[in-house]
């Protein structure tokens, strides 16, 4: 592609968005925007606890929303983690499914809103498409990374063959998000560096992606100076409220990124790692990030550019990946793949895993599995 004049795109409109402090209260517009008036919260014993669950619903209560709440999402959920949940949507009946939490309540949230109105479907990444579409799904992310609000498809983990794999269907692309930065204040500093990581490789590989487009890019690069601005002060005072807001909205303009564009390597690897180990997945991709990006270069020298550009780096394309290797430093999110738990032994199995992984595909140049390896090992 030489220019603009050579692009063929076909882009369908997202989510609706409502973005800001306290707009958790426009949960039940949202809801009724859906054709609803009933809604089952999807989301995770930890938000519970932190009192999350209980602000949610005490908004749809006082709307009128008749709520329930299934909180058993896992971090990596794999399908047979879903059926519960699943048996919950469809004892409950007609109703608007809400995932709230990270991108595994988000991912968990489409997952059950497909099959339980497709009882003899599963979610094995098969591609077909179910014979009736899924609940209504309202998106309310309570991190700033994966950016599973803006699409219908999902990740999840299948423990037996230790892989990724993925699903999705229009009909469960979320039709309201809320972006409620307010919701994110309580994020540890960890969680909130590794999600945010998470965001961060989005942009950047979305922007070397083969499947880039000037949509995309345009969505990629604000995400890149939104995150790269904003993740150091998220991480050191999270109840900052400005550095939270950018980081949310940084993080969804990578998921329409990525969205349009597919992802790369880095994740491929991350992937693999994370379905061997069960490791935080932004973790896995910032080990590995910097060192894919080195051996990517001569093959992603506009994009990389555009990378330095938007994190206020000069220098230009080989800027980039040393910027990228400080700013995981600075907020303690590169870890060494050993204290991910990759083990030696492992090496072989996760690098074939990473290329046989869709998002490889995607990246700018073809790695060989020896390659792979050795990346994994460059920085044990």
């Amino acid at each position: 592609m030489t220019g603009v004049g050579a692009t063929r795109l076909s882009v369908e409109p997202h989510t609706r968005i409502v973005f800001g402090a306290g707009t958790v209260a426009d949960l039940p517009a949202a809801i009724a925007g859906c054709g609803g008036r009933r809604a089952l919260v999807v989301t995770d014993v930890g938000l519970r606890s932190a009192g999350v669950v209980d602000r949610v619903r005490g908004v749809l209560a006082a709307a009128g929303v008749e709520t329930a709440v299934w909180d058993g999402v896992i971090p990596n959920p794999s399908p047979a983690s879903l059926e519960p949940g699943v048996t919950a949507a469809r004892l409950f009946g007609e109703c608007v499914v809400v995932g709230l939490g990270g991108g595994s309540s988000l991912d968990a949230a489409k997952g059950i809103a497909l099959l339980a109105t497709n009882p003899d479907s599963t979610v094995g990444g098969s591609g077909r498409t179910p014979p009736a579409p899924g609940l209504p799904v309202v998106a309310v992310p309570t991190t700033a990374g994966s950016g599973a609000e803006t699409n219908g498809f999902g990740v999840l983990d299948d423990p037996h063959a230790r892989r990724k794999i993925y699903f999705g269907d229009a009909s469960v692309r979320p039709r309201w998000s809320v972006l409620d930065p307010e919701l994110t204040v309580g994020l540890p500093p960890a969680a909130t560096a590794a999600t945010g990581m998470d965001a961060f490789v989005h942009g950047i590989e979305s922007l070397a992606s083969a499947g880039s487009s000037p949509v995309s890019a345009a969505y990629a690069t604000e995400a890149v100076r939104l995150v790269s601005a904003n993740l150091a002060t998220a991480v050191a005072d999270g109840s900052d409220l400005d550095a939270r807001a950018g980081m949310l909205m940084g993080s969804h303009l990578a998921g329409l990124a990525l969205s349009l564009s597919g992802l790369g390597l880095v994740h491929g690897i991350a992937h693999a790692v994370t379905a061997h180990t069960g490791a935080v997945h932004g973790l896995a991709l910032t080990a590995v990030l910097d060192e894919v990006m080195a051996r990517s270069l001569d093959a992603a020298v506009p994009a990389y550019a555009r990378v330095a550009e938007a994190m206020g780096t000069p220098g230009g394309a080989p800027a980039a990946g040393p910027a990228v290797k400080l700013l995981a430093a600075q907020v303690a999110a590169r870890l060494p793949l050993r204290d991910l738990g990759v083990r030696r032994q492992m090496v072989g199995s996760v690098a074939a895993g990473a290329l046989a992984d869709a998002v490889s595909a995607n990246h700018p140049r073809r790695f060989t599995l020896d390659e792979v390896v050795d990346v994994l090992t460059s920085h044990w």
